[in-house]
């Protein structure tokens, strides 16, 4: 194979289980042969992009209304999140989280991929929301986790002081829709393998040998498993 291989992601900042995948993915990465062919390419994915967050939102009380179960159910699914999250060398801290829109983080986002540090800037802004308890519809948050990854803080205040790259979200959530993606993370290897929530090292690494050894007219293969967040919230 001549060309990199290319893993199109899409996800969430608000979906722990992305972050959990993003975890599995770079471990399965990091034991890859031809590590160094492969390329990442964050895509748009809004869980609720009609979400308007207030000061009294609570995730658990969110949780328990969504599924309409106690908070004691919702306590012990964020327990479970947690755990899974450590497993990957994550530290979660939902107690502090707050509830956001994600619609200006994932525009932020395309102007990092524009600058080419979309990952780098990918993993603070879940780090800040699942970790920090950092609000990251907050424009100051924003910015600053910007600066950090080194994106210059007039191009981001002229993002968000227009619509850009609002286009650019909208038509990666439209692509996702048209490949039928239902949940996220929803990851797609050169166009012909689909990997479906946030599956272990082993399957990542499987892909991605075969996808290495494949030859032209090579059909796609999909392998899925219930570790996503979709509308209707996490499995």
């Amino acid at each position: 194979m001549t060309k990199p291989i290319n893993i199109q992601i899409w996800s969430d900042i608000m979906c722990p289980f992305c972050y959990i995948g993003k975890r599995r993915l770079e471990s399965a990465i990091a034991q890859f042969e031809y590590k160094n062919a492969v390329t990442i390419e964050w895509k748009s994915f809004q869980l609720d992009a009609n979400f308007v967050a207030t000061k009294e939102d609570s995730l658990v009380e969110h949780l328990a209304e969504k599924y309409r179960k106690d908070t004691d159910w919702a306590q012990q699914m964020l327990d479970d999140m947690t755990q899974n999250a450590k497993n990957a060398g994550l530290d979660f801290h939902f107690e502090k989280a707050k509830m956001a829109n994600s619609y200006n983080a994932h525009r932020l986002l395309h102007l990092a991929k524009e600058k080419e540090v979309a990952d780098s800037l990918k993993e603070l802004l879940f780090k800040a929301y699942l970790t920090d308890g950092l609000d990251i519809n907050n424009i100051a948050v924003l910015t600053s986790l910007g600066k950090e990854v080194g994106l210059e803080e007039e191009s981001i205040h002229s993002v968000f002081s227009s619509d850009r790259f609002g286009d650019a979200v909208r038509k990666d959530q439209q692509e996702a829709q048209a490949i039928g993606v239902q949940g996220v993370p929803f990851f797609v290897l050169n166009n012909k393998y689909a990997v479906s929530g946030a599956q272990y090292p082993e399957t990542f690494l499987n892909a991605l040998k075969q996808i290495w050894e494949e030859v032209e007219n090579t059909s796609i293969n999909t392998e899925a498993d219930n570790s996503c967040c979709g509308i209707d919230g996490c499995n």
